[in-house]
């Protein structure tokens, strides 16, 4: 069985990783997003034991896991942000793997969005890796946009645009208009598949 071609995504924080990875998807790649994973798994009764256990039950009142009161947590201790990511990269890098397993054979690309790729060390796990940047002017407006919490903490913790992109393989700008975007996807895997 011929394995597909599998892309690692990322980029800084509003440079628009998830439309990059609709635009694959609208390019027939097979898509799947680290964080609907890890959103998927802090619903799970074991992550939610866990986080409980770390850090008592005000951190999921009714059952529902605060994500509010994560991000405030991870994001001003180093330690649990460690901590955190620690217990949840391996159950995302099983459901990963998974995926990657159960894709149908004719698969031609398998694009895997993940915001901490190269910070986490899993560049070597992809065929390429794609960083999609924004000018700062664009990712802030489209961050304020969202109501992003914490943005420049958020950053801090990762590397710049320019870190991102000296290290992948490829690099996207999304500074335009979607279909800008689409068209550059598009002619990068037309690039990758020749």
């Amino acid at each position: 069985m011929r394995r597909p071609l599998v892309i690692g995504l990322t980029g800084g924080i509003a440079a628009g990783k998830s439309e990059a990875l609709a635009a694959f998807a609208d390019a027939d790649a097979a898509t799947i997003s680290s964080d609907a994973l890890v959103h998927e798994l802090l619903g799970t009764d074991q992550v939610v034991a866990l986080l409980r256990e770390r850090w008592g039950d005000d951190i999921a009142p009714g059952g529902d896991i605060d994500r509010g009161k994560v991000g405030r947590i991870v994001f001003a201790d180093p330690a649990e942000l460690k901590w955190l990511e620690g217990r949840l990269h391996p159950l995302v890098g099983e459901r990963i793997a998974v995926w990657l397993n159960d894709l149908p054979a004719k698969t031609e690309t398998a694009v895997v969005e993940v915001p901490l790729l190269f910070e986490a060390g899993m560049g070597e796990m992809f065929d390429a890796t794609v960083v999609v940047t924004a000018s700062d002017e664009i990712r802030r407006e489209r961050a304020g946009l969202r109501d992003q919490v914490m943005l420049s903490e958020r950053e801090a913790l990762q590397l710049t645009q320019a870190e991102k992109a000296a290290r992948a393989d490829h690099t996207v700008s999304n500074d335009g208009s979607v279909e800008d975007l689409r068209q550059a996807v598009r002619s990068l895997l037309a690039r990758l598949h020749t």
